[in-house]
């Protein structure tokens, strides 16, 4: 089952949200719009926006407000995709050709900052002084989480803790916030904020280990890049950790770099998966699934509750 299908009953607000975008990222500088229309065509699972509607079901639920923080989280996540990719030098996102490609670095770079800008703009709308500064804080963790990957790369030595906190800052934090941003937005109480900011942390943790592992199970044409990208480029995640336990496998990634051949990355991914890693690292995310369906007994019996529990079943258990 697809992530759309399990929120068909919000669907005319997701159009409305996918409309926002289209106007959000309009430019009267055409290379810029260009640019930026092809980020917004490439797609994408839409998860924050998810999250900030489903999380205002708990309180006031006006999508003419909240659509303001679904747009501003998901404009957010996707000038950090942008700034990634310069970084990373990468190719393809989800299977079509990056903005740092097809133009250059230097008008991604601005177009990832436009599309931030534009973010802001829109949670100029929302109301309440707290919603500007859990986005401010999250925006800075962001940074700091960014720099720390860069500074991470090819960092053989790194410690479980290391990882946790890049994927915290990388991933768990802006959803994280998605959940409470929206909870904010439709004035749900306090104590129903920080539950929901829980509620998403662990789930944003689940999700990104299973990313990580799925970069070595995936195929190229579900990943839109080749598997094993993420450790050809440097950056150690949860599987190639577990897999270094081993020194004989430890010796061997420590080898990597970005001249490492296709030929010798499918030997390594092979040995990684056959290591037990990928079942280790299955269970990290298990307990952090766990602890997201554990908050979410605490939350009102109602249909949004429901789908976040579907919404965390498939997280789990998803395969792309």
């Amino acid at each position: 089952m697809k992530l759309s299908l399990l929120n068909s009953n919000l669907k005319g607000d997701f159009d409305l949200i996918e409309q926002e975008l289209e106007i959000a990222i309009h430019s009267k500088t055409k290379m810029l719009n260009d640019a930026t229309v092809q980020l917004l065509k490439a797609g994408g699972k839409r998860i924050r926006p998810v999250f900030v509607l489903l999380s205002a079901k708990f309180g006031t639920y006006d999508i003419h407000t909240v659509k303001n923080v679904a747009v501003a989280l998901e404009l957010i996540h996707m000038a950090s995709l942008v700034h990634d990719d310069v970084i990373d030098d990468a190719k393809l996102r989800r299977g079509i050709t990056t903005i740092n490609y097809q133009w250059n670095d230097k008008i991604a770079m601005y177009a990832g900052d436009y599309i931030l800008a534009r973010s802001l703009e829109y949670m100029t709308k929302i109301k309440q002084p707290i919603a500007h500064q859990i986005l401010s804080n999250a925006i800075i963790e962001v940074c700091i989480g960014e720099v720390e990957q860069i500074k991470d790369k090819y960092r053989f030595d790194q410690t479980l803790r290391d990882y946790l906190r890049r994927i915290k800052r990388k991933t768990a934090l802006l959803i994280a916030v998605s959940c409470e941003l929206g909870a904010v937005a439709a004035e749900v109480d306090v104590q129903m904020q920080r539950q929901l900011y829980k509620f998403g942390y662990f789930i944003g943790m689940s999700y990104q280990i299973t990313d990580d592992i799925l970069d070595f199970t995936g195929s190229e044409k579900d990943l839109g890049k080749p598997a094993g990208e993420d450790l050809r480029q440097g950056n150690i995640t949860l599987p190639a950790l577990y897999a270094m336990k081993n020194p004989k496998l430890k010796t061997l990634i420590s080898t990597i770099n970005e001249d490492t051949s296709k030929k010798q990355m499918d030997s390594i991914i092979a040995q990684i998966k056959s290591s037990g890693a990928i079942e280790q690292s299955h269970a990290i995310s298990s307990r952090y699934l766990k602890k997201a369906l554990s908050i979410l007994d605490e939350f009102p019996a109602n249909r949004a509750r429901k789908t976040l529990r579907e919404i965390a079943n498939f997280i789990g258990k998803r395969k792309y």
